[in-house]
């Protein structure tokens, strides 16, 4: 769906099922016209910085019309937009929830200033709150019913008070190094009285310290996807029924299983080899003592090597056909560095890598930080230069150079 331009069609009638086009009154009177496509349960919203991202175009700080959206149902009956994706301030979603249930909705508050934000009431099955890294702080008064929260980016930006979400995802914005210091969750305050929680980190990148678990009693149910420091740690969570290890490079420090006399499920996907290895074996021999109640599985083994192929490179989300561009340029770049015998034979090859995306179309932002970040670690790569070269020096030639 893509926003377009106001034309003559009526206003949506009381029931609307069908693909089409619509005036709605959604920041005032036929402000906008909304296209439905077949087969699309999903709406974004946002500002026009936000370009093919957002289906309707909204400032940030607009007053909006909830409401509008109460006529449009699903093929079956259900209420649509299904899923929800807002870019603003306006938490009035909120107040509309309390009587149109929403079926998922994240949400990126854009905060001039702190914001306490009332869902009490609200029916939210699952929601999510992308929080950046400047602006106010959202306190919000958490939902009575049943739903699940999840929380990414800033998370000192974010208090929640109330009734305890059925289960909460933590991904909080880390650095790319994996040689940094151990990312130290801020204090969640209520929600530390969770009983189901999941720690999302980037494979390769900063781990998160584990030391953190210390403020979650009752934990009972545990996931963690990516890099992880202080595992030993984790032989403390004597009440876990159920843990899960997602994409972990490094689980030298894991613990046997048979500390968590209480674990019935566990699951290991994706995971470092030699540590898989011991954990299908430990899976095994537990079963043989007190056999497993839920389900368990160990898969997907990886070598060193994978890794870094996969998440090596900070060009893993980009679309295919810049990622094959990046990767090209970056092992061109790679191997001048490893015959580079002189600074100047390392700032051509890093500003050849650079001057390589100047004419390419898509060179965003993120894509900027990210061509950084991989400037950053051909510096580090191997060369036959007889001092290293500075992140200072590397930034330095990729600004000089690029004209993105």
């Amino acid at each position: 769906m893509t926003e377009v331009p106001n034309d003559n069609h009526a206003s949506p009638p009381s029931s609307i099922r069908e693909d089409g086009r619509y005036n709605i009154d959604l920041t005032g009177p036929r402000s906008h016209t909304l296209v439905r496509r077949p087969g699309v349960g999903s709406l974004s919203m946002g500002p026009s910085d936000l370009g093919k991202k957002a289906d309707l175009h909204v400032p940030p700080d607009a007053d909006i019309d909830w409401s509008v959206f109460d006529p449009f149902a699903t093929p079956a009956g259900s209420p649509w937009p299904r899923f929800l994706h807002y870019t603003g301030s306006d938490a009035g979603f909120l107040d509309w929830a309390q009587n149109r249930p929403i079926e998922e909705i994240t949400w990126t508050p854009i905060l001039s200033a702190d914001m306490i934000a009332d869902a009490r009431e609200s029916i939210l099955h699952s929601f999510h709150i992308k929080l950046g890294q400047t602006g106010g702080h959202l306190s919000l008064k958490l939902p009575k019913s049943s739903f699940r929260l999840s929380l990414s980016g800033d998370l000192s930006r974010f208090s929640g008070t109330g009734d305890m979400p059925s289960s909460l995802t933590l991904a909080p914005s880390t650095s790319r190094r994996k040689n940094d210091p151990p990312f130290m969750l801020p204090d969640l305050g209520d929600l530390h009285q969770v009983t189901s929680l999941t720690l999302q980190s980037t494979p390769l990148g900063q781990p998160i310290s584990l030391r953190c678990l210390d403020r979650f009693p009752n934990l009972d149910s545990l996931s963690l996807w990516g890099n992880f420091s202080d595992l030993e740690l984790l032989a403390r969570q004597a009440r876990l029924t159920n843990l899960e290890l997602r994409f972990m490079p490094d689980l030298k420090d894991l613990p046997a299983l048979d500390v968590w006399p209480l674990l019935d499920g566990f699951i290991a996907y994706n995971v470092e080899d030699a540590g898989g290895k011991r954990l299908k074996q430990q899976m095994k021999a537990r079963a043989k003592t007190r056999p497993w109640a839920g389900y368990v599985s160990v898969s997907q083994l990886r070598k060193p090597e994978w890794w870094m192929t996969e998440y090596g490179r900070p060009f893993s989300s980009w679309p295919k056909r810049l990622a094959k561009i990046a990767n090209e340029a970056y092992d061109a770049a790679q191997a001048a560095l490893a015959q580079a015998r002189s600074l100047a034979d390392a700032e051509a090859a890093i500003t050849a890598f650079t001057v390589r995306f100047n004419t390419l179309k898509g060179i965003e932002t993120t894509e900027r930080e990210d061509l950084g970040e991989a400037v950053w670690q051909l510096s580090q790569s191997e060369h036959r230069i007889d001092q290293p070269i500075t992140e200072e020096m590397a930034q330095g030639w990729f600004d000089s150079a690029r004209e993105y």
